[in-house]
Formats: structure tokens, C-alpha cells, sequence
């Protein structure tokens, strides 16, 4: 039996890039928030709140910390004496899926340092809605409604935005001609999906702008897991359980490997593998640490 990983699995630029910012932040002696889960990896999260990281869940909570903090614990220069000298110093550090506009207000007001752990490429697409939405286009985001990244992209528009998931929302959409449109995409967001929300976007009149913000390495995960899957007799997906992308990958390799498992951590893994099975797949979600993997490639390899 061989035992296989995609070409294309575990940590983007965008997660690791994240994840190190708050590291960093962790040996500098201030008390370390992140703004929602710095990523969808319960275990990462985990391993962060163990040096002390703590994590901001709601607009709420970050007011509710601003209203706490003294004075001496923000970035306020102008505080001198004893407190400047005793002060400790607090930041939060945005996730990487993003936030709307106003979570920056907050901490801008509040004189709370903020380290920006935006994936670039998200930031990317916060930029175009702002500026799009700005000159009047009708703004839609093919993404999952209530997934932090969609809701960040529709915090940095003016006016409302539109969520498309499904071929059936966009059969029922209607377009205004006097409106421009602008359609963008979550970038975990299935390209295939993407590619058909725009074919029925254009069957139904749209002429706006299409801009496909889908990550390349989503791109390329998702085509490495299907490939991966076509050959496999059994797929291991790994990832968060609230990790979007991971759940894409699932869906992907179960269309094309019918013995397909989606597991956390070795812990969820509960196989039984007949002599007939030749090559087991394994592939994993943006969020996903290498040494996670590892543990589940050296599992399967050492006991069947």
C-alpha cells in the first residue's frame, strides 16, 4: 500500500504569514490578542492561548476590552510618570481572513495597536469593494454567507453588498441596468463554482465587472485533491471543522473517492483499510500545520 500527499497541501503564504506575525508578537512581552481565531485550526489556536494569546470573538468583546484597559496600557505616548513605566502594553492582531473597516475604527479611537495579519490577497479584494462600491457599483461576493472573510469584504463597502452561493440564488437574482455590477469571490471559494455563478450571471443579463479573486494556491489545492482523489482508493482530508477551504477540499475528493474522511487531528482518525486498498491520499486545508500532517502520513504508513 502506498501512501500519498497532494502536491499541493497544508499551510498558504497567507495562514503561515499570520500565524508568524503573532509569534512574533508573543516574545515581545505585550499581552497578544487576535481578532476571531488568527486561522480556522482549532489546533493552532490552541497552541497560541497556551503562550497567552487570547482571542477577541465579537465587535463586542473589543469594546468591552477598549473600556478596561487603562489609559497606561494603550499606545498613548503622552502618558508619562510611573504608569508609562508600568504600564503593559496590549495589541491585537487581525486574523487572516480580514474584518470590516470598522473593527480598524475601533482600535484607531481606542488608541489600541493593531498588527495587520490581513492575508494580502484578501486585502486585495477589500480594496476593490471599497473602491468599486465607492463609485456606485451594485457589489456581489460569491462566498459563504456568515464566513468571517465574506463578512469582512462586506464591512469595507458602502451601501450593502450581495452574497451569492448557490446557482439557485444567482437564477434568482435581478439586475439593475442602471447600476453597474461588481462580482468578486471569497478566495477559499470553489473555481468551478465560481465559473458557473458567473456563466448564469451572464445568461441572465449582468454586465459588470468580474473580477475572479479566488487564491491561486485555493486554485491549486483543489486541482492537486482531485487529481489525488481520481487515483485513490481512500482520501484523508485534514483540516478545522470551521475551516471553509478544508470543507471545499472534502467536498471535491468525495465526488471522485467515494472512502473519503474528514478528520481534525490523528485523534479523528479511525481507519479499516482491506489488503485490496493500494494507495491512500492524503491532502489538507490552508490552515493545517505541517506537523499535523506529518503525524497522519507516519500513522497510516507505520500501521497498514
Amino acid at each position: 500500500m502506498n501512501v500519498e500527499l497532494a502536491a499541493c497541501a497544508g499551510f498558504c503564504f497567507g495562514v503561515k504569514r499570520a500565524v508568524d506575525m503573532v509569534y512574533e508578537q508573543v516574545h515581545t512581552g505585550k499581552t497578544i490578542y487576535t481578532y476571531g481565531p488568527i486561522v480556522h485550526n482549532e489546533e493552532v489556536v490552541k497552541e497560541l492561548e497556551e503562550l497567552g494569546v487570547r482571542v477577541l470573538n465579537s465587535k463586542e468583546e473589543l469594546l468591552a476590552l477598549a473600556s478596561d484597559i487603562p489609559a497606561a496600557s494603550r499606545n498613548d505616548e503622552s502618558v508619562a510618570g510611573d504608569n508609562a513605566e508600568h504600564k503593559t502594553e496590549i495589541a491585537v492582531v487581525i486574523r487572516a481572513h480580514g474584518v470590516p473597516k470598522e473593527i480598524y475604527d475601533i482600535l484607531e479611537q481606542k488608541d489600541i495597536e493593531c498588527i495587520d495579519a490581513t492575508c494580502p490577497f484578501v486585502k486585495r479584494i477589500h480594496r476593490t469593494v471599497e473602491e468599486g462600491s465607492r463609485n456606485g457599483n451594485q457589489i456581489y461576493i460569491a462566498g459563504n454567507p456568515g464566513h468571517p472573510e465574506v463578512e469582512g469584504i462586506m464591512g469595507w463597502c458602502h451601501g450593502d453588498a450581495i452574497v451569492v452561493e448557490t446557482p439557485e440564488e444567482a437564477q434568482n437574482l435581478s439586475f439593475d441596468d442602471k447600476k453597474q455590477g461588481l462580482l468578486v469571490a471569497q478566495t477559499t471559494f470553489n473555481y468551478k463554482k465560481f465559473d458557473k455563478l458567473v456563466e448564469i450571471f451572464q445568461q441572465r443579463g449582468y454586465n459588470g465587472s468580474v473580477v475572479n479573486t479566488i487564491c491561486n494556491a485555493t486554485e491549486e489545492r483543489q486541482r492537486a485533491a482531485k487529481e489525488l482523489a481520481k487515483r485513490a482508493d481512500v482520501m484523508i482530508v485534514i483540516g478545522g471543522k470551521h475551516s471553509s477551504n478544508t470543507r471545499k477540499l472534502y467536498e471535491i475528493c468525495s465526488c471522485e473517492c467515494a472512502k473519503t474522511y474528514y478528520i481534525q487531528t490523528l485523534d479523528d482518525l479511525s481507519l479499516v483499510l482491506p489488503t485490496t486498498v493500494r494507495l491512500v491520499g492524503i491532502t489538507a486545508g490552508a490552515s493545517t500545520p505541517n506537523k499535523l500532517i506529518e503525524e497522519v502520513q507516519n500513522y497510516v504508513r507505520t500501521n497498514f
